[in-house]
């Protein structure tokens, strides 16, 4: 991310973000909204759950977390959100505590949000803001600055109100919480789409790009296993368990924003490439999915994906449902096989663990495993060879002593169940390869292939 502004001029470098009239001085001091609606509300997810995924969101970018509440509403009110009640009751709170930014869990519309910063006198972000706060502050690579920059614009670009704010801050974050640093700059419309169009037409480049190097694996070529799953559901952990990496994986919401790929080998020697991707989350807007599609593109050329889950968490199969969703949304032509990874079994008291194991037995697509322990890993790894096998066929080939880049290629992808080698030099090989290697293979030995 451009961490220093040049010119407020400069149309490229602009980053519009909504400022409250009459901003009290951003603290740091954060209070944590978690509207519960007793009709039309999510009745899978826990409202404790909710909050604590919420209050660690806001952790992740490092607000002090002063009061947290879930509160119950009966309707949502079209200029508030919250009853007039509640709002004054939240007005001392603030004024008492000298809290900065207020992060209310839920969608607001602009004007709820404009209201809600007038009455209680400070910065109010909802949900979506403060997930594209934290992407802004934890991209780390050209593609992710782009996405996360679009995705800000495109949430942005509704809520122009008056004035607007240009940010020149240390951190990262594309300033919906307001700060040190800030000054008022107009911005329209019409800059907006203008940088928009820029990104799009940047991205689309990514995209030919990642499409070339999708192109040259397939060359090469490795299946590619894709970790896919709730934010902070343990993929980074388990791609740096099976991979022996140093990903960045720590205890965070988002801890992956950029993905990430390395080549691994089975236990029979067969190669395999595993991609770490952006954690799934709920209530995620499908401009910010969109946004990320040259990302979760890795997901859609995938020969497998596991579906990481952490077990333990109380909302686990509403996080299930979360992640199924999105996957929906990217509209496969066909889902790749998946496997569903049962992770942090080392959580689980006694029973739950047996439990899990237990249904696993039963579920030949479900994995139990602990990423930190390593249990359960040699499970998965022979899992995955048992899914790449399962389309094999068996080629029956006999190659001139001159074809040894031919015979090496079939060593280095395929299983060889037998060789018989003649006085001569030829070698006649018995070869368990997947379809799509057996079409590499024909296009690329045409003259062995029917041997």
């Amino acid at each position: 991310m451009v961490q220093e502004r040049k010119s407020r001029s400069d149309a490229a470098d602009v980053t519009a973000v909504t400022a409250a009239e009459g901003e009290a001085g951003h603290t740091g001091r954060a209070l944590i909204l978690n509207p519960a609606f007793r009709q039309g509300g999510d009745r899978r997810r826990d409202e404790g759950a909710r909050l604590e995924e919420c209050i660690s969101l806001a952790g992740a970018i490092e607000l002090e977390i002063t009061h947290a509440e879930t509160v119950t509403i009966s309707r949502g009110r079209p200029a508030t959100l919250f009853g007039k009640g509640t709002v004054e009751r939240f007005a001392g709170l603030i004024e008492a505590l000298e809290i900065g930014i207020v992060v209310v869990n839920a969608a607001l519309t602009p004007v709820q949000q404009r209201n809600l910063e007038r009455e209680l006198k400070c910065k109010v972000i909802d949900r979506t803001g403060l997930i594209l706060e934290i992407f802004g502050a934890r991209a780390r690579t050209h593609e992710g600055e782009l996405q996360v920059e679009l995705a800000a614009l495109s949430y942005q670009r509704s809520r122009l109100v008056r004035s607007w704010t240009h940010l020149e801050r240390q951190r990262g974050g594309f300033g919906f919480m307001g700060g040190p640093g800030e000054s008022q700059i107009e911005i329209d419309r019409r800059l907006i789409d203008q940088r928009i169009s820029k990104l799009k037409r940047e991205l689309e480049g990514v995209r030919r790009t990642r499409g070339l190097h999708r192109d040259a694996r397939k060359r090469v070529p490795y299946p590619v296993v894709a970790l896919v799953g709730y934010t902070n559901a343990g993929k980074s952990t388990l791609f740096n368990r099976l991979t022996g990496s140093d990903v960045f994986a720590e205890n965070l919401l988002f801890a992956t924003l950029d993905p990430t790929m390395r080549r691994i080998d089975l236990p029979s020697g067969r190669t395999i490439i595993l991609s770490d991707t952006v954690g799934f989350i709920s209530d995620l807007p499908t401009a910010l999915v969109a946004a990320f599609r040259a990302t979760l593109e890795e997901v859609r050329e995938a020969d497998i994906l596991l579906h990481v889950r952490d077990i333990s968490h109380v909302d686990t199969e509403a996080q299930k449902f979360d992640v199924e969703a999105v996957l929906e949304e990217m509209d496969f032509e066909t889902l790749p096989p998946m496997i569903e990874v049962l992770n942090k079994i080392d959580l689980l008291d006694p029973d739950a663990h047996g439990n899990v194991l237990e249904r696993c037995k039963r579920n030949d697509s479900l994995i139990a495993l602990s990423a930190v322990t390593g249990e359960g890993c040699d499970v998965l790894l022979s899992a995955l060879e048992d899914a790449l096998s399962a389309s094999s066929r068996v080629l029956e080939l006999s190659l001139p002593g001159a074809a040894g880049e031919a015979i090496a290629w079939l060593y280095s992808h395929g299983n060889v169940l037998g060789r018989r080698d003649d006085e001569d030099g030829a070698a006649h090989m018995s070869v368990v390869l997947e379809p799509a290697d057996v079409a590499r293979f024909r296009q690329r030995f045409a003259a062995y292939a029917d041997g």
